[in-house]
């Protein structure tokens, strides 16, 4: 299936007109002068914390005296759907951000990782996470999450390059019972076999870790796009590209990757835990 990005299109774009506005010698606030906008309506456009319009980008091609046909191209595409509404879900942030990566790095602290879920645990972890909420939604989410998961299974090329680290308490929390987890544990060492796929477990015998106070992903795309931290959190989800915070998180999942088990000892401990349950 092809997919888009509309925030990475957003991204790219505002990058773009930023480049075109210094190329052409203007300060941010005679910019938006010429544009009839406020200086901080221009600063979010900017910086893809809101949409620029065909008709904008028309505007600013006029003021910096420039033509660019894939901008205007761009600005079509970051006001499409996001193709993941065609499963019922309205706002999902991370499906997004992942279409278009090229590598995630994933931690995880307290779930198996959405692409390596079975059905069951997923519908364990959304009714946990939605309390009240309908089957549909339930199963919708499900079939959402197994269309993500095309990233990594080979139907997809180029595949997504996956790492992730679980934290063995992830691999003994029940979720959805003890015969749900084992069919779980059996699948995450299936996807660790995939190609395309790094699997490590961080055991607890490691102790205290840096990466205690929450799961994180990396992701980082082709050309020149900046990586991206992405959070979730008890009131949401954060999502950062500023360097400093990315570095940041690159030094901790650096630290857990090397204090984890390699694949191999991961996958005898995935086993062990199975038949365990």
């Amino acid at each position: 299936m092809a997919r888009t990005s509309p925030t990475f299109r957003r991204r790219r774009l505002a990058r773009r007109i930023r480049q075109l506005r210094e190329a052409s010698g203007l300060t941010q606030e005679a910019a938006a002068a010429g544009l009839d906008m406020s200086t901080s309506a221009l600063s979010r456009k900017e910086t893809g914390e809101v949409a620029t319009s065909v008709h904008e980008v028309r505007s600013m091609m006029d003021l910096y005296d420039v033509y660019d046909p894939d901008l205007l191209d761009l600005a079509r595409a970051a006001k499409q759907r996001g193709w993941w509404r065609a499963y019922g879900i309205e706002d999902r942030k991370y499906p997004d951000l992942e279409t278009e990566a090229s590598e995630v790095r994933e931690f995880a602290l307290a779930f198996i990782p959405g692409l390596f879920q079975t059905a069951d645990y997923m519908r364990a972890v959304f009714r946990c996470g939605n309390p009240g909420c309908t089957d549909e939604f339930i199963e919708n989410a499900v079939a959402l999450r197994k269309a993500r998961a095309e990233r990594i299974n080979g139907t997809d090329v180029p595949p997504l390059d996956y790492s992730a680290v679980i934290d063995e308490s992830a691999l003994r929390r029940p979720v959805g019972g003890a015969e749900t987890m084992r069919r779980q544990l059996v699948q995450l060492v299936e996807r660790a076999e995939l190609p395309s796929v790094t699997v490590r477990v961080l055991p607890i015998g490691v102790g205290a870790h840096r990466g205690m106070e929450s799961s994180f992903c990396l992701l980082r795309y082709p050309g020149d796009e900046p990586d991206v931290l992405y959070m979730e959190h008890v009131a949401g989800s954060s999502v950062t590209e500023k360097r400093h915070d990315v570095r940041r998180a690159e030094a901790v999942f650096d630290e857990i990757w090397t204090s984890a088990l390699d694949t191999s000892a991961s996958v005898d401990l995935i086993h062990r835990v199975a038949r365990e349950m």
